[in-house]
């Protein structure tokens, strides 16, 4: 069966939310078509999961919180993951589906996905992410096929740009062909994308518990591919807004619950409710939220739509039927203090934030 989509990375974010709405537009009739799943990282911890993705019967996914107020759950299968690889053993036929039968690649590679490896190279299988999309492009090139869409959902600013901008520096310091640079620069479709949707748990092998709340924004651009319409894909013409909405208020504020989780070394088992029952916590977070993110957005004329956001996200927070864990918030923590709160701060030089400078060390 042929392809059209071809996904890196094997979360169970994906699984919740790119898999779950292609598998839902296919029953619909409005997917390019089926996905195959590439696992980039050879863990093999999670090595279970990949033939579990693929399972004729497809994987579970359960989306259990509240929509307007109301409890709901539903329990779905995932039907559009056909076929699952992983580079570490079948590179080959990576490159075989990459060339010839993807329209559509989406990624989902972590925190540290466009993290670069010294010494690496086109040549046999690369260790890094952006080295193995240049080597596939590049076969892709060689081959006279048609260029493709590229739907980053690594949590990075301007994604589709900041890949963009790396793939095409490695092209011309390792494969140093004029015409293949400007294929990637000016042909390729790299789309900046935003993804929220809050996942708490895998189940084993494969699959999900999500919240109901979810999006894919795509910022709009001449000659995009969609993987598929769903109610949850928005193609909008400019993503700053959402962008900055989800990193500096959703993302921050599990930052900052985070923070005071490892700072009063609690609980492994605490989720995000369970913090927020504290009503100190909770009081500090929305204080913080009150006196230093929504005056911030404030200066960029977006005060309206961050309280809208806000409030959306402490109910999302206090989802009674999501154990959504603060120790797996906590990972790359570091890292995460500089996306999301340094990276407030600067965007809003000069307004005071006391408290989010207390946990910037600033």
């Amino acid at each position: 069966m042929t392809t059209p989509i071809l996904q890196f990375g094997t979360s169970r974010f994906l699984q919740a939310h790119a898999d779950l709405f292609v598998s839902e537009a296919m029953e619909a009739g409005r997917a390019l078509g089926p996905i195959t799943v590439v696992q980039t990282s050879g863990d093999p911890a999670r090595a279970g999961r990949i033939g579990a993705l693929s399972a004729p019967e497809g994987f579970p996914v359960i989306i259990r919180g509240l929509e307007d107020g109301k409890p709901v759950e539903r329990a779905l299968r995932v039907r559009s993951v056909v076929r699952s690889l992983s580079t570490s053993s079948d590179w080959a036929e990576v490159k075989r589906v990459f060339v010839e039968e993807a329209r559509v690649v989406i990624s989902n590679t972590g925190d540290t996905g466009y993290s670069l490896f010294d010494g690496d190279s086109v040549d046999g299988v690369p260790r890094s992410f952006p080295m193995k999309l240049l080597a596939l492009l590049h076969a892709r090139f060689r081959d006279g096929r048609m260029p493709l869409t590229i739907l980053p959902c690594e949590l990075v600013s301007r994604n589709g740009q900041v890949l963009r901008q790396l793939v095409v520096e490695l092209a011309s310091r390792h494969t140093p062909d004029a015409t293949f640079v400007s294929w990637l620069s000016e042909r390729v479709i790299w789309a900046n994308t935003l993804v929220d949707r809050i996942v708490s748990e895998p189940i084993e092998p494969a699959g999900a518990i999500a919240e109901p709340y979810a999006i894919w924004a795509i910022e709009r651009q001449s000659g995009l591919t969609l993987p598929c319409e769903h109610r949850c894909v928005k193609v909008v013409d400019d993503l700053t807004p959402y962008e900055r909405l989800k990193l500096h208020i959703l993302n921050l504020g599990h930052t900052v619950l985070a923070e005071r989780w490892l700072t009063d070394g609690r609980s492994d088992a605490e989720c995000v409710k369970d913090i927020l029952a504290d009503a100190a916590i909770r009081s500090e977070l929305e204080l913080i939220y009150r006196e230093e993110v929504v005056p911030g957005f404030r200066r960029h004329g977006l005060g309206d739509e961050a309280e809208a956001y806000v409030a959306t996200t402490l109910e999302r927070f206090l989802n009674p039927y999501l154990d959504h864990r603060l120790r797996d918030i906590a990972g790359n923590h570091a890292e995460k203090i500089v996306r999301r709160i340094i990276g407030f701060q600067d965007w809003c030089p000069g307004a005071p934030m006391p408290r989010l400078s207390a946990i910037a060390g600033r």
